[in-house]
């Protein structure tokens, strides 16, 4: 649909976004080396044993002892640092480096990390509640990001954002179109995708979660919708 390259919207309230710097080098470090940067055999192990399993979840099925690294619910947060490929990756962390930075100095570097979590938390939940009985691990860090886009629309719609539509042409547009666009893209596809081996539930839970945890996180006195920019 559009690849995020650049936002013109400086940080205000912290120095860094270590937090999301951190969140960005996490997800690197687990695909190569917990994933083994995409082996086949490194990739669906990892998914079995950290990803987020719905009947493991529910206690419907047991998850094969050499596969139990955690405990069955930690798989409801320790899903979303892992991904199905390289591209999947990228994707995801793309839209983190862009957008995550002014959430975070939004919430501060704390409440940041526990909001990125909750919304990964609340996608995975999304996603596995629907489906209880599925053997199919879900991974990837869609729902966590999700929640930082929702977040990012309520905070600045009006922030201007460099992308490439259509994969090739660059435009620079307001975060209320192109962040808007995406929105509907995600609940487009939740209603007419429902065989795809995207989880497109999990992005629109992640959604829902940001959207709503947005408004205690924020620091006080920090406006939405961009209230009181010139």
């Amino acid at each position: 649909m559009f690849i995020p390259l650049h936002d013109h919207n400086k940080l205000t309230h912290v120095p860094r976004p270590y937090v999301n710097l951190g969140l960005i080098a996490a997800n690197f470090i687990v695909y190569f080396v917990l994933q083994g940067a995409g082996q086949e055999q490194a990739m669906i192990g990892s998914s079995y044993s950290y990803g987020l399993i719905p009947s493991v979840f529910f206690d419907l099925r047991d998850l094969s002892p050499q596969l139990q690294m955690l405990p069955d619910t930690f798989s409801i947060v320790t899903y979303a640092f892992l991904h199905g490929g390289f591209m999947h990756l990228i994707g995801n962390m793309l839209f983190l480096w862009v957008f995550g930075d002014n959430v975070e100095d939004a919430m501060g570097h704390l409440r940041y990390l526990v909001f990125y979590l909750l919304c990964a938390a609340a996608g995975g939940y999304t996603y596995a509640v629907l489906d209880q009985t599925s053997d199919i691990p879900l991974v990837g860090a869609s729902g966590a990001v999700s929640g930082v886009v929702a977040a990012y629309l309520m905070l600045h719609p009006n922030v201007k954002i460099w992308v490439l539509a259509l994969g090739r042409i660059p435009l620079r547009l307001t975060a209320r179109w192109v962040l808007g666009a995406w929105v509907l893209y995600q609940v487009f596809n939740v209603a007419v995708s429902a065989d795809s081996q995207v989880a497109w539930i999990a992005h629109i839970g992640g959604l829902v979660a940001g959207a709503l945890l947005i408004i205690p996180f924020r620091r006080r006195g920090v406006p939405l919708f961009d209230r009181g920019m010139r």
